[in-house]
């Protein structure tokens, strides 16, 4: 590797914005987000999954006469 062109990587403290804090490696030196796997919906199970979409297949169904 060449000297003195290659950024500067360090361990950093990612910060969410629900609290969460961890640490990772980085070439910046503070890095915010606004949201984590602590408080996104996929990850904590609070995401509406496609249940919806069964009564829509359904409702499909039954309008243009499938089973």
């Amino acid at each position: 590797m060449k000297e003195a062109i290659h950024p500067q990587y360090n361990q950093v403290t990612v910060k969410c914005n629900c609290g969460n804090e961890f640490v990772t490696g980085s070439t910046k030196e503070d890095i915010r987000v606004e949201v984590c796997s602590k408080c996104h919906p996929f990850y904590t199970g609070s995401q509406k999954l496609l249940v919806e979409a069964g009564g829509r297949v359904e409702k499909f169904n039954k309008k243009y006469g499938r089973k």
